[in-house]
């Protein structure tokens, strides 16, 4: 009888070799998960770390242990040209300390200099989902006013979205299969060869 734990082992192999050359190829740099509010950036994010043996960040949660406060009071508060730059501020910071997962705001890239940064130093991966998969998400959450704006910003947002590095869709599946997707895309877009174990 084969000993399973070593057969398991032998099947992980060649996901091993895979995940240590993503990581060779990807050097310094961060995987930049893009998208709107409900698109799945920090659960998915959460899951593509681990998977990566990576770090996760979020720059909401680094915005707001910044600021003292929630975003919502930082807007009502200092309004949203203030929350931008500092925003701004934030992801350029984060990128400086890759490589590592990192979950974006749902307007962060619409900034051009945010976008210059991630190119150079990361590689953009959008979460692409569509208005009634981010309604079902959102309200669940209890953010209604949020939801009506998206129809006004998803159509101002996506054409920005869609210069990312990758583009995955999200939807009502489990996330770690969005992750599969991510982890599959990966090598194509770094030139890595499969089974191999070099990048072209």
């Amino acid at each position: 009888m084969v000993n399973t734990a070593v057969q398991k082992s032998a099947e992980n192999a060649p996901e091993l070799a895979l995940r240590a050359e993503i990581l060779r190829v990807l050097g310094t740099r961060s995987i930049v998960l893009v998208g709107m509010m409900g698109a799945g950036k920090s659960s998915v994010g959460k899951r593509l770390a681990t998977r990566l043996g990576l770090p996760f960040a979020d720059a909401d949660t680094e915005i707001e242990t910044a600021a003292g406060m929630t975003i919502p009071e930082i807007f009502e508060k200092h309004g949203e040209p203030y929350f931008r730059a500092g925003e701004a501020r934030v992801i350029a910071r984060l990128l400086d300390h890759g490589p590592q997962v990192l979950a974006t705001g749902g307007g962060a890239v619409m900034d051009q200099h945010t976008r210059d940064l991630i190119q150079i130093k990361g590689i953009s991966i959008w979460l692409k989902a569509d208005l009634d998969v981010l309604s079902k998400r959102t309200k669940r959450r209890g953010e209604r006013p949020l939801v009506d704006r998206m129809k006004e910003l998803l159509p101002l947002r996506e054409p920005i979205y869609a210069l990312s590095d990758i583009a995955v869709q999200s939807r009502d599946e489990p996330h770690d299969t969005i992750v599969d997707e991510i982890v599959a895309a990966l090598p194509k877009h770094l030139n890595i060869i499969a089974g191999e174990g070099a990048a072209s």
